[in-house]
């Protein structure tokens, strides 16, 4: 099969290519890109006033199956992402039971096969159980399919576990992707410790609980050698850790979410306790969100990524303390992204699609993320001037749980093509 994309501006970040070209995609890989392509037998798609990108990439997403397929399935899953514009999605080991050992790990690639919309990537955990205490078995993790491994959703308490972990880790070119917080410190905390949390009445976990654990774990892949990720950072202190470890070329890499960009603390006032703002990390103060818009701006940040954590209704619509923790955020990043940080100006578009495609590639070192030639024939098309409002019942997920409903964006994934095919249309 042989597909021409003709005329859309390509950005590939990649290869440093942003202007009007072509694209040719032939059995499942990009055959050439270039200038006034006119390939026979092509089936050609008009990509005029569009953009044409590698394929967009979510490092950090929870599609809940096996275990929890009241929330989310690879199926819903992978369907939200080729609607938001993700062509591959990594998943996150806190299934029920966790992706600790390589039969979950098939179990899932199997489902993805079968259902999947998109490619999908899985984490292995870190510990057995993700209980923070004996590793699990990485060689096996990374043959059955595990691009990483990860405790998510917990820490990594002990210091020795951690460094055992990036060692082991190393073994098998894996990174350790660590979600960073002081349990001690956010025990029982439903949001940012602050003048709102005391202004509410709420308990509240300081930046300091996120920081302090990026700092020791900055140290201990300077130890090791081993690869470490910073899952959702969204403090100024963890940021600080992170460029100051890559100044001195620790191996360390770091993403941050929509959300924690876009709001702060504040919005769980504004929101009158309304659940959708709960998540973990937290929102955070101003200074916060400012510093880590910056440490994306300045490479500090190397991706984007949604933290997609669909619940149930029963989940959220309790008293603020007890709701779960967790937004979604497939089928809004890109929207997000392209109205509230590239149209005015804190990003560049060229920035934003690497943050969304080779930053999340060389990240975990994942195919695509490129328009290279014999690379996967992923792509991700943008319309930047397509007006959405974030409408939790057209979501594609079963999760509803945004603090976005209501906004109403500029710019929006259009197409999204996995493997040459298209697997998702915005036909309005």
């Amino acid at each position: 099969m042989k597909v021409l994309l003709k005329g859309g501006r390509v950005i590939d970040p990649s290869r440093r290519i942003d202007g009007a070209q072509d694209v040719i995609l032939e059995d499942g890989r990009v055959a050439q890109v270039g200038a006034k392509l006119s390939p026979r037998g092509a089936d050609v798609i008009e990509a005029r006033g569009l953009v044409v990108c590698p394929g967009f990439i979510d490092l950090h997403a929870h599609l809940r199956e096996p275990g929890r397929e009241d929330r989310e399935t690879i199926a819903t899953g992978t369907r939200a992402a080729a609607a938001g514009g993700f062509t591959a999605v990594c998943a996150m080991p806190n299934t029920e039971p966790v992706n600790d050992n390589s039969g979950i790990t098939r179990f899932i690639l199997d489902q993805a096969r079968a259902e999947g919309a998109v490619r999908v990537h899985p984490i292995g955990a870190i510990t057995r159980g993700s209980r923070g205490e004996e590793l699990a078995e990485y060689g096996d993790l990374k043959d059955a399919g595990c691009v990483a491994v990860s405790d998510d959703g917990r820490p990594v308490e002990s210091a020795r576990v951690m460094r055992r972990a990036l060692e082991y880790a190393r073994a098998f070119d894996l990174p350790v992707v660590d979600h960073c917080e002081e349990p001690a410190l956010s025990e029982r905390a439903a949001m940012n410790e602050g003048p709102v949390a005391t202004l509410l009445g709420l308990r509240g976990t300081p930046a300091a609980a996120e920081a302090m654990v990026v700092e020791r774990d900055v140290l201990l892949a300077e130890l090791t050698g081993g690869r470490l990720h910073v899952a959702h950072l969204s403090t100024a202190g963890a940021a600080d850790a992170v460029r100051r470890g890559k100044a001195r070329g620790v191996r360390v890499s770091a993403e941050v979410t929509p959300h924690h960009l876009l709001l702060t603390d504040q919005a769980v006032k504004d929101s009158d306790y309304d659940a959708s703002t709960k998540m973990n990390p937290p929102l955070r103060s101003e200074a916060d969100r400012r510093a880590v818009l910056e440490a994306l701006r300045d490479g500090t940040i190397d991706a984007i990524a949604t933290d997609h954590a669909p619940h149930t209704i029963d989940d959220k619509q309790v008293e603020y303390e007890e709701a779960a923790f967790g937004v979604v955020g497939l089928e809004t990043a890109v929207g997000l992204g392209l109205d509230r940080l590239v149209a005015p100006g804190l990003l560049s578009l060229p920035q934003l699609v690497a943050l969304f495609s080779s930053g999340p590639a060389r990240v975990l070192g994942l195919p695509g993320g490129t328009l290279a030639p014999g690379s996967p024939a992923d792509v991700t098309i943008l319309d930047l001037t397509r007006r959405r409002k974030v409408d939790p019942t057209r979501f594609h997920s079963k999760g509803r749980n945004t603090p976005f409903t209501g906004w109403t964006l500029k710019g929006a994934a259009v197409m999204t093509i996995v493997g040459g095919r298209v697997v998702w249309q915005d036909r309005r």
